[in-house]
Parts: C-alpha cells; structure tokens; sequence
C-alpha cells in the first residue's frame, strides 16, 4: 500500500512537472508570429510580458494556458486523494517556474498559482481575487497585490481547516516571493511601475 502510494506521488509529481513545463508565452508568440517571447521585454515567459507584445489575444491565451497548466494535473491527481493533487500542483508549479526545456528560466508562477487554486480549493481563487482587486485598485501596483494575496490564501486555507492545501499554497507563496526579488526591490525604491502607467 505504501509502495502504491509512493508511486502515484512520484507519477503526480512528474506529470505536474510536465504539463506545468509547457511554455505557453513561448509557444503562443511564436504561432502569433511574434517570434521569442524571451527577446522581447522582461524576457518573461509569462502573461504579463506577453502583453508587452501588443497582442492581447495572445496575452490572453497565454495566461489560459499558465492557468490551466496548474489546473489539470491537479485535478487529474484528486482521484488519488488531496495529498496527490496538492504534489501534482507542486510539480506543475515547479515546471511552470523551472522548465528543463528552457535551461530551467521560467515564468514568476502567478497565474499557474491561480490554476492550481482552482484544482485545490475553489474558494482560494476567489479569496486571492479579493485581495489582488483591492490592493491593486488602491495601491496600483500589480505585484504588490499579487504578493499580498499569496500571503492571505494560505492563512484563509488553515483558518477554514484547509490542511494540505495550505501547506502547498504556503510553499508555493514562498517561491512567488523568490521569483518576485526584483519586483520587491523596486517597490522598496519606488521604480515599480504602476498599472496603466505610460512609458
């Protein structure tokens, strides 16, 4: 039974690696003709700097796509239990951040959070939303926001007795964080660029 256990972990957190490795900024820009995502901008493989293309719509199936990616193996992974689904969502997030096919440079992980909210535990996302619009509409920083709400999601999962799904988010949290040194710099300097800034 254990031994059983130990390889569906093992397949969960490989197919979450797979699947949260797909580099849907990479792919998307280069079937819109836009060429290397990675040249362009940030240098991000993500949502947001795919919307420094220009190209809306392609910004938009990037971020379904990063979305998506922490969406399925997590809820390919639940017919095995939460402790399946939330090491899927580990994999998946590892994958989306550090995919081997990219010499492990990949996205900040924002939007597959969101995906794997989604497979975890719903209400998170509607939990994260609430904390991004507000911070976001008063502060006009979108990664301030999306910091914050990476701290709440976790502590609102342990206060409605959400066990495992806060301990994956809280690790998750921390690595948004890492991924975020640059944006906390600026922040902390005051060059972080607001939204719907010009320029």
């Amino acid at each position: 039974m254990v031994e059983g256990l130990g390889l569906v972990f093992a397949l969960a957190l490989a197919g979450g690696y797979l699947c949260g490795s797909i580099p849907s900024g990479l792919i998307f820009a280069r079937l819109f003709g836009l060429g290397d995502i990675r040249k362009i901008g940030s240098g991000n493989i993500g949502a947001t700097n795919a919307l420094r293309t220009g190209n809306k719509t392609m910004a938009a199936l990037t971020l379904l796509g990063d979305v998506l990616k922490g969406t399925i193996p997590v809820l390919i992974a639940w017919r095995w239990g939460v402790e399946a689904a939330a090491i899927a969502g580990l994999g998946a997030f590892l994958g989306h951040l550090f995919p081997v096919w990219l010499g492990f440079k990949g996205g900040k992980g924002v939007a597959t959070y969101l995906g794997i909210l989604l497979g975890i535990a719903p209400v998170g996302v509607l939990i994260f939303a609430a904390v991004w619009l507000s911070l976001a509409w008063f502060f006009r920083y979108s990664s301030l926001a999306a910091l914050a709400a990476t701290l709440v999601v976790p502590i609102a999962y342990a206060a409605l007795g959400l066990t495992v799904p806060a301990a994956l988010m809280a690790l998750l949290s921390v690595l948004v964080w890492i991924k975020h040194r640059a944006n906390i710099s600026r922040l902390l300097a005051g060059t972080e660029g607001r939204i719907g800034a010009k320029g």
